[in-house]
């Protein structure tokens, strides 16, 4: 049953809606659906000019569920900004909810939310989301249901979308509205501010209470770029941020959540679409936070690539920033090994003009890493003119880059007690998804001229690059591996025998004597 007049509604779900048919159908349905029951809530949906036949589905929810449904329409104001503000000067509910006019609600959601705020007095609550159709959702703060979070102690800086249940009493007392100058992130600020503002703040993870829907044209996936509006929005978030917190950790690491997420993205590919102006203009802007707000621990989630681009972005290097994007976009720079350190190869990297210092450049954890990381496959053994021929893939399509040495054949020959180490180059090449290594090994090595044949010859492949020094498997030999006739020796045959050692990235090569019976029986 509809509300009753004069009174005051448990929730006022708030609905900005432009041109999001059909899905705002399943909004409106999910809202007037809820287990709460019609006569405690009320949805205040505001028409942003839609031009779709949405105006036309509001008003025939509002005339299935009088009372229950207030539709105000007007004329395209840009952005959601307007329309959720003149809505929460309509609400009447003790609190709040916002929704995307194309997502939806568990049918408990609402009677769940409002009962956990009542019970623990939380100013805010947040429901786990959900995305549909593959829209993504940050997932971190749901880990858990908690009674009380904050930002400093949560991944609640990753989730400050405005869809949440909020006491309109804490907007009210401190006049929270939507920056309607920003027609993009403007639910953000409004966000964050009342985290601050906040007593307490819940977190529900034991029901899907909110379902984010990507649309099938994926008109709602991605924001449109619209850079120097991102802009303004980052930079407001910042100065929100400095506003309303202490120095200190806390601080920098809702930093951190502003550098990864919305800085990054207008240092991102994207920033090749826009003119020689907004280029310059971005520039400027992203090195004056750069300048202002940067730690170590503020850009701790960032990658190489993106925290040299920040760098260039704060010296005004505009052409070696796009510079850098577009070798990105390209397939990525070269790798550079010195030294015992890895460099990407950016244009810029020691231009003289530039003078930037190497270790803006400086990969070598990371690489040392993926080298470490690397797969290989188990090496094939093949005997082919008077060659064993050692054959394994690395996972690493550049695995040449790390230098000569970053895979070798190391080998020990034994006979009577005697034994001799040798070191054999490798061959990488790459091969479209990974990198073939081959190593040659002579056979004459076995059978030296007028000297007592070696008993056995033990393999192993190594990678060592950047101090790193990952197995290679060699698998034992095939029986088709082509292994040679026996050949003699003075006046003794000889064969030669592949097979897997006791260590895993050992291949044992052994030579044996062969009886004139099996010699008369190889000959044929």
């Amino acid at each position: 049953m509809p509300n009753t007049p004069g009174a005051t509604p448990d929730v006022s779900v708030i609905v900005a809606v432009y041109n999001t048919m059909p899905y705002l159908t399943d909004c409106l349905t999910s809202l007037v659906s809820q287990t709460i029951g019609t006569d405690r809530i009320e949805v205040v949906a505001v028409d942003d000019g839609s031009t779709d036949g949405s105006e036309k589905e509001l008003e025939r929810f509002a005339g299935q569920h009088p009372g229950v449904l207030r539709v105000v329409h007007q004329e395209n104001s840009g952005g959601p900004a307007v329309p959720s503000n003149r809505a929460l000067d309509l609400a009447r509910g003790r609190y709040v909810l916002f929704i995307g006019a194309d997502d939806y609600l568990g049918v408990e959601a609402l009677e769940r939310m409002v009962s956990a705020a009542d019970r623990l007095g939380s100013d805010i609550v947040l429901g786990r989301m959900v995305g549909v159709n593959g829209r993504w959702v940050s997932k971190a703060v749901f880990h858990e249901s908690r009674d009380e979070v904050t930002l400093y102690d949560s991944a609640l800086p990753w989730a400050l979308s405005n869809t949440k249940l909020f006491r309109r009493e804490l907007i009210e007392e401190h006049g929270l509205r939507f920056p309607e100058d920003l027609p993009v992130l403007s639910d953000q600020p409004f966000t964050l501010e009342a985290c601050f503002r906040a007593g307490r703040i819940t977190v529900l993870a034991d029901y899907d209470y909110y379902f984010a829907v990507r649309r099938d044209d994926e008109t709602n996936a991605t924001v449109s770029f619209r850079a120097l509006d991102r802009l303004r929005g980052t930079r407001q978030l910042f100065e929100l941020t400095r506003r309303l917190s202490e120095p200190g950790r806390g601080r920098e690491w809702i930093h951190q959540r502003h550098f990864t997420w919305e800085v990054a993205r207008l240092i991102s590919p994207d920033f090749l679409k826009l003119g020689p102006e907004q280029q310059r203009t971005v520039c400027g802007g992203v090195g004056a936070l750069h300048a202002a707000y940067a730690s170590e621990y503020a850009l701790r989630k960032l990658s190489q690539e993106q925290r040299l681009l920040l760098r260039l972005a704060g010296r005004g290097e505009l052409g070696a920033l796009v510079g850098v994007l577009e070798c990105a976009a390209a397939g990525g720079p070269p790798l550079v090994v010195e030294g015992g350190r890895a460099y990407a190869g950016y244009p810029c990297f020691r231009d003289p003009g530039l003078a930037l210092p190497d270790a803006w450049f400086d990969l070598t954890k990371d690489t040392r890493k993926r080298f470490a990381e690397q797969e290989f496959g188990p090496a094939r053994v093949r005997v082919r003119d008077g060659i064993l021929l050692l054959e394994a893939h690395s996972s690493l399509p550049d695995l040449s880059a790390f230098g000569a040495d970053a895979v070798r054949a190391e080998t020990v020959l034994e006979r009577a007690g005697e034994r001799v180490v040798r070191s054999y180059d490798a061959a990488v090449a790459a091969d479209g998804e990974g990198s073939v290594v081959r190593v040659e090994l002579p056979l004459d090595d076995l059978f030296p001229v007028k000297e007592t044949p070696w008993e056995r010859w033990t393999v192993r492949l190594v990678a060592a690059a950047l101090g790193t020094s990952p197995r290679i498997p060699l698998a034992p030999v095939a029986a088709d591996a082509g292994l040679p006739r026996p050949r003699r020796h003075g006046l003794r045959p000889y064969g030669v025998e592949v097979a897997g050692a006791d260590d895993a990235d050992v291949l044992q090569v052994t030579v044996r004597p062969l009886p004139v019976r099996e010699l008369l029986r190889a000959r044929g």
